[in-house]
């Protein structure tokens, strides 16, 4: 069943919860009012079934409400959920006041069948543990050299397959390719195995490839979905399809994550064998718990592949509307490489190094801007965990989720200026042409 079916099979019920909702939040009014008199709450915008009325605009409909409030409320059956595209707000509680706010059992409850207890759904000394963990790895130098080998190759096969469609005429997916480059990178550096689903070579790779997007549908619409766990009792609609992804998934996990425990065990004549992927550099480490492999590599390939993705997918919808910024763009490139025309994708691609990406600021900047109009991730939440007072001077309650809006903070004119709804990536570099720095609780893209 779709999304959009599932909420006009609930059209008969709405005018009931509404009704209850409403109820619901004049007693939740009055009560705070009664009992809190002390403590003042961000101005109410509306409710959740409000929310469900604007879905197919739903990012537009908060822009609309911080057109109004920089921080407003939405009410629920239980809570408040308070969105916010204030940067004094958002470092308050995604730094300052951090140990108050995290995932909790909700986050939890929805994603683990899915990420386990991996970073996207654990907080405290779990949470520590797997960000230093991660942190460390992608310190080193030969994680780095690994990675940047494994992207760059995929992006020249890219190339190849984009620049065959356009001698021989072809229309192509581009959005669909990013989303398999990004794949094939991403799992060859977390797993160190090359899916090529790009080409299709690898029959247990689309497998996987395709059971990894059926999953990471499946698991968003449970946040839509409030039967979400009678179906997974029953074993019905989304819930089933969710079930055999993951199980798909596992079996070729699991089989990737023995065969390199067995590989650490044997090393070949003795010799050391050098292993540039995370898995064998956890494995290296002794870590040899196989749900905490597993759950740690789906979370990486869930946090590198769509976001990636996406990103590109936009950057290039927005270079071709603005063909100005495609040009300079282009020349930067060609000045940075000292690239001859004519070169070959190979050549252009052997001239493409770090030092050299460094001195690309325009395309730094543009790819910014992308972000920025274009965040792959357009809300992030947290809950609280104990009432607090925020530095605008309101307070949340034990239980609020608390919610930043990259998308709709990018679109703000008090943050960005007249021109916010532009996509103008001189905005991020300075007189000389070096690039700007912005506030991460300004520009809040990079914090999911």
């Amino acid at each position: 069943m779709k999304l959009t079916d599932f909420l006009l099979a609930l059209k008969p019920l709405f005018a009931t919860v509404i009704a209850v909702i409403s109820v619901a939040v004049i007693v939740k009014i009055l009560g705070i009012r009664f009992f809190d008199k002390k403590r003042k709450y961000h101005p109410v915008a509306g409710t959740v079934i409000h929310q469900l009325f604007n879905f197919t605009r739903l990012l537009d409909y908060m822009i609309d409400c911080t057109n109004q409030r920089k921080t407003y409320r939405l009410l629920s059956f239980n809570r408040s959920e308070v969105y916010t595209a204030n940067p004094v707000n958002i470092e308050y509680f995604l730094a300052t006041n951090f140990s108050n706010y995290g995932k909790g059992w909700y986050h939890h409850s929805v994603l683990s069948d899915f990420l386990g207890d991996s970073i996207f759904t654990v907080d405290g000394e779990q949470w520590r543990h797997q960000r230093k963990a991660a942190s460390y790895q992608f310190s080193t130098k030969m994680l780095r050299d690994y990675s940047n080998s494994a992207f760059k190759s995929n992006a020249l096969k890219l190339a190849e397959i984009v620049s065959e469609a356009a001698i021989s005429n072809n229309i192509i997916d581009m959005q669909e390719l990013f989303m398999e480059a990004t794949l094939d990178s991403v799992c060859k550096v977390m797993l160190g195995v090359d899916l090529d689903t790009m080409r299709g070579t690898y029959i247990e790779g689309r497998e996987f490839s395709i059971a990894f997007d059926e999953a990471s549908a499946a698991i968003m619409y449970r946040y839509f979905n409030i039967l979400w766990r009678v179906m997974r009792f029953l074993n019905i609609g989304s819930e089933a399809v969710l079930r055999k992804s993951l199980r798909v998934m596992d079996e070729f996990v699991y089989e990737l994550i023995r065969n390199k425990i067995e590989q650490d065990q044997k090393p070949q004549d003795n010799l050391p064998v050098v292993k540039g992927d995370m898995l064998s550099r956890f494995i290296e480490l002794k870590e040899t718990d196989l749900k905490y492999l597993r759950d740690i590599s789906l979370s990486f390939i869930l946090a590198g592949k769509d976001t990636t993705a996406i990103t590109l997918s936009w950057f290039f919808y927005e270079i071709c509307k603005n063909s100005h910024v495609q040009e300079k763009i282009a020349q930067e490139i060609r000045e940075t490489t000292n690239v001859a025309a004519g070169s070959t994708i190979d050549e252009l691609a052997a001239r493409v190094t770090e030092e050299n990406l460094e001195k690309m600021q325009y395309l730094h900047a543009s790819l910014n801007e992308t972000v920025r109009l274009h965040p792959a991730v357009p809300v992030q939440g947290k809950f609280c965990f104990s009432d607090d007072t925020w530095p605008d001077g309101f307070s949340v309650r034990k239980g609020d989720l608390v919610s930043f809006q990259p998308y709709v903070m990018g679109r703000m004119k008090f943050l960005w200026g007249e021109d916010a709804e532009n996509f103008r990536p001189e905005r991020w570099l300075d007189e000389n042409g070096i690039l700007k720095k912005e506030s991460p609780f300004k520009f809040t893209a990079f914090h999911v």
